[in-house]
């Protein structure tokens, strides 16, 4: 398991956190991945701010706390939209955060807007900020904000 803080907002997501978490922050988004649940935003925008706060505050550092994590969210999802949950692996992406090594998605990212990150830099990076690096530079992921991370990790 790779530990994480309790809670942690970027800048970046400032502006939908501010308004009631509007949107799936990236610690609830790696907690997400992590148990291989798919959170869509109908679901989330349901959810109280109590709730959206207990999901990116609960741990998913252990296979039990894992497996409460999905219980909790299963219950939520259930009850808010009457659908079962959607699992799916997303191995992939938590261990490219692990790697030594840039992901080629970040990698592609960065050349498509001529940007250099050396190798010391993505290293220097917590595994939050790895995560966030690689959702943001996802193909038709909404990218205006892949530019505000790499400022705010200081790569830009």
């Amino acid at each position: 398991m790779i530990p994480l803080p309790a809670i942690e907002y970027f800048k970046f997501e400032d502006d939908f956190v501010e308004d009631n978490i509007r949107c799936i922050p990236m610690i609830v988004r790696f907690k997400l991945d992590t148990c291989g649940i798919k959170l869509k935003l109908k679901a989330w925008s349901k959810m109280t701010s109590s709730e959206r706060e207990q999901l990116a505050v609960m741990s998913v550092d252990s296979p039990q706390n894992i497996k409460t994590y999905q219980s909790l969210l299963s219950t939520l999802i259930e009850n808010y939209t009457g659908e079962t949950v959607t699992e799916f692996s997303s191995k992939n992406e938590i261990n490219s955060c692990a790697q030594e090594a840039v992901s080629p998605e970040v990698e592609t990212k960065l050349r498509e807007l001529e940007i250099t990150m050396t190798l010391d830099q993505w290293r220097s990076l917590r595994v939050l900020q790895r995560f966030a690096l690689i959702k943001l530079s996802r193909p038709g992921h909404e990218n205006k904000n892949f530019p505000k991370a790499l400022k705010e990790f200081g790569i830009i």
